[in-house]
C-alpha cells in the first residue's frame, strides 16, 4: 500500500507553530458554477479536517487568517454570509474541540465583528479554555499592519506616561506588544491557492519562517495536504542567517 506523507513526518522536529493563508474558497466555487459563498461553507470542511490533523500530528499552535480587515470591502452580502458562518462553525465545532483537546484564541480588532458574532466567540473561547492540546487561534478582523500600528501606540502611551524608556526598546519588548506574544513565531506559513504572497499577515512574525505554497484551492485542503506541507518543511536548511556548517557541524 502507498505510504502518505504521515508516515515521513519526523515528529521530533515538527514546527511548533503553523500559520496558514486559507485562500481559493471563491475561485473553487466558480470552477463549479457557484457562488463564492458556496465556497466558504465548504470551505469549512477543510477547516476542520485541518485543525484535526494538526493536533493528530502533535503541532502546538496553528493560526488560520480567517478574515482580513481588508475582507470587510467585499459585498455586503458575501460579508454577511460569513459572519453567520462564523457564528454557526464556532457553535458547532466547540464540541468537537473540546472533545480534541484544543483550545481556541482569536486575534484581531474584534471589536468590528458583529455582536452576535463576539458572543459566540467568546463563549466558545471560555468553554475551551482548559483544553491543554493544541491551540487553535482565529485571525478575525486582523491585518499585520493594524497590529504592527497597535504596538507601537501601546509603546508610544508608555513612552508618554514615563513607564518605558525609548533606548530599552528592541525585538522582545515589541514582539510582547504583538498580538501572538504568548506564542513562538510561526515556523512555517503556507498559503493555498496558488498565490505566492503574504497579504498584510504576520509580518513581524514570519521573519524566519519557511514559506510553502500549494495550488490546492482552501476547499480541497486536506490533512494530507498539511502533511505534506510539514515534510517539505522539514527537508529544508533553517540557518537564521548562519552557514550550513555552523547549523550542523561536519
Amino acid at each position: 500500500m502507498r505510504m502518505g506523507f504521515r508516515e515521513h513526518i519526523q515528529t521530533e522536529k515538527l514546527p511548533q507553530h503553523v500559520a496558514i493563508i486559507m485562500d481559493g474558497n471563491g475561485r473553487w466555487a466558480k470552477q463549479k458554477g457557484r457562488l463564492r459563498t458556496f465556497g466558504h461553507k465548504v470551505g469549512v470542511k477543510a477547516v476542520r479536517e485541518t485543525v484535526e490533523g494538526a493536533a493528530e500530528i502533535g503541532l502546538k499552535v496553528l493560526t488560520l487568517y480567517a478574515f482580513s480587515t481588508e475582507n470587510w470591502n467585499r459585498p455586503k452580502l458575501e460579508i454577511n454570509t460569513l459572519m453567520n458562518l462564523l457564528v454557526e462553525t464556532i457553535h458547532q465545532e466547540t464540541p468537537r474541540l473540546i472533545n480534541n483537546g484544543i483550545q481556541l484564541r482569536a486575534m484581531g480588532d474584534l471589536s468590528q465583528l458583529p455582536k452576535n458574532c463576539q458572543i459566540q466567540l467568546q463563549n466558545s473561547i471560555d468553554q475551551t479554555a482548559d483544553q491543554t492540546g493544541m491551540i487553535l487561534n482565529l485571525a478575525l478582523s486582523y491585518s499585520a499592519r493594524w497590529e504592527i500600528l497597535r504596538a507601537v501606540k501601546e509603546l508610544a502611551n508608555q513612552v508618554r506616561v514615563g513607564l518605558l524608556n525609548p533606548d530599552d526598546i528592541n525585538e522582545a519588548v515589541f514582539s510582547k506588544h504583538l498580538c501572538t506574544a504568548e506564542f513562538p513565531d510561526p515556523e512555517l506559513l503556507i498559503r493555498t491557492s496558488g498565490e505566492q504572497r503574504i497579504s498584510n499577515y504576520l509580518l513581524w512574525q514570519i521573519a524566519y519562517s519557511e514559506l510553502y505554497f500549494t495550488s490546492c484551492l482552501w476547499p480541497d485542503f486536506t490533512r494530507e495536504h498539511l502533511f505534506e506541507a510539514l515534510v517539505a518543511y522539514q527537508q529544508r536548511e533553517r540557518r537564521f542567517g548562519k552557514i550550513s556548517e555552523q547549523v550542523a557541524p561536519l
